[in-house]
């Protein structure tokens, strides 16, 4: 007689669960892992992607927006481009001439600080376009026979070797040169009348910055505290941080961009003089004012002064003065920029040229010289407003503290 174990309820073999080795019936839980995956699959992304594609939903519209409303703003100022590029021109000449106001104004009242480092700016600058004039004067009569010799240089150097272009292409060039001029001689003249008659205009933007910049070196002080008074209260202390690190950055920028640009324009003006290279005074000044416009402005106005000097002078001089690119170019990068841009906020090269390239797409050679500034001083007050924010996981945890 055999003894059999009592087979207990519920401890058997159940229908539908697999044993050790996987074979079994499948239409019980032992389907419950795939059912898994595939209410997972049918769930789309994950928790990490779905608050990935949350942030960058938020990051989306709220970039339209700022996009919207800064192509609004570039509207508005280029509606009114004449009084936007004279307001643009007071802040240069305050952000110059504030220093020297400030220290006339511990000796002498700051009314008359005020007229005397106008006058006197204005005094230079007059000086300076009379002494042009009077150079461009005194050289127009030999200049004509220098060029004209320098022309036929330059067609006897391209004749021989190693070139051997045809005197044919010299005359031809000429003629159609002739060409163009008596055929759109009409076209020339008009151009030249309704560029002669934005001189009004040039004139009442010149008066309306003067007019804006005496109020600017005066009271500006003032001006700012009475526009931050009409601010809510919890609005005023972002303001003046954001307007103090503007008004830093633009300063810094334009003081440093101006030293830049008379020290390149002193390298090169004592350059041309030492090669004898006519028109030496009015290339230096271009150089001066091409040297705001940052990368492409100083090798344009020295490209000028290279032409100037190949008619004038020959290929060899010319060809010294494409040099003297290179090596004020490396003598700004290297040493200028370093030293005297470094209370200005440093952007990188890359930065640099493509707010360069796009200012000029947008609005020309002042866009070309106001971009590089501008994005100066949104990328620093972006960064002292984010400085001055507090981490919302710091936030909270203050706010369970002190509950």
């Amino acid at each position: 007689m055999s003894y059999q174990h009592p087979v207990r309820p519920g401890r058997g073999h159940r229908p539908g669960r697999s044993d050790r080795s996987g074979h079994g019936d499948t239409s019980g839980r032992g389907d419950r892992p795939a059912t898994r995956r595939r209410a997972t699959a049918n769930q789309g992304p994950g928790p990490y992607a779905g608050r990935a594609l949350r942030h960058l939903s938020d990051y989306a519209w709220r970039l339209l927006v700022v996009a919207a409303a800064g192509y609004l703003i570039l509207m508005v100022l280029g509606k009114f481009h004449l009084v936007t590029l004279a307001f643009f021109l007071a802040l240069v000449i305050t952000s110059v001439l504030r220093p020297l106001v400030d220290l006339l104004a511990r000796r002498m009242p700051r009314s008359a600080a005020v007229l005397l480092g106008l006058v006197g700016a204005v005094l230079v600058i007059a000086g300076l376009l009379a002494l042009i004039g009077e150079t461009v004067a005194m050289e127009a009569s030999s200049l004509g026979e220098e060029f004209t010799g320098g022309v036929d240089r330059l067609e006897r150097f391209l004749a021989g070797n190693p070139f051997h272009v045809d005197p044919k292409v010299f005359d031809d060039l000429r003629g159609k040169v002739t060409t163009y001029v008596s055929e759109h001689r009409s076209t020339l003249i008009s151009s030249a009348l309704s560029g002669a008659g934005r001189v009004a205009e040039v004139a009442t933007g010149a008066a309306l910055a003067l007019f804006t910049t005496v109020f600017m070196l005066h009271s500006g002080d003032r001006m700012w505290l009475w526009t931050s008074g009409q601010l809510p209260e919890g609005a005023r202390d972002p303001y003046h941080r954001a307007g103090r690190t503007a008004w830093r950055t633009f300063a810094g920028y334009t003081r440093g961009i101006v030293i830049v640009a008379g020290t390149n324009a002193i390298l090169v003006g004592i350059a041309l003089f030492l090669l004898r290279v006519p028109l030496a005074l009015p290339l230096t000044l271009l150089e001066f004012f091409a040297s705001f416009i940052p990368l492409v402005g100083s090798p344009i106005a020295m490209a000028v002064a290279s032409i100037v000097a190949l008619a004038s002078r020959g290929p060899v001089i010319a060809l010294v003065v494409l040099a003297l690119i290179v090596v004020i170019g490396q003598i700004e990068g290297h040493l200028l920029h370093p030293l005297v841009m470094s209370w200005a906020v440093n952007l990188h090269p890359v930065v640099v040229a493509a707010s360069v390239l796009c200012g000029s797409i947008a609005a020309g050679v002042i866009g070309a010289v106001v971009a590089v500034p501008a994005v100066s001083v949104v990328w620093a007050v972006t960064r002292e407003l984010r400085s001055g924010e507090e981490p919302t996981g710091a936030a909270d945890r203050g706010a369970g503290q002190s509950s």
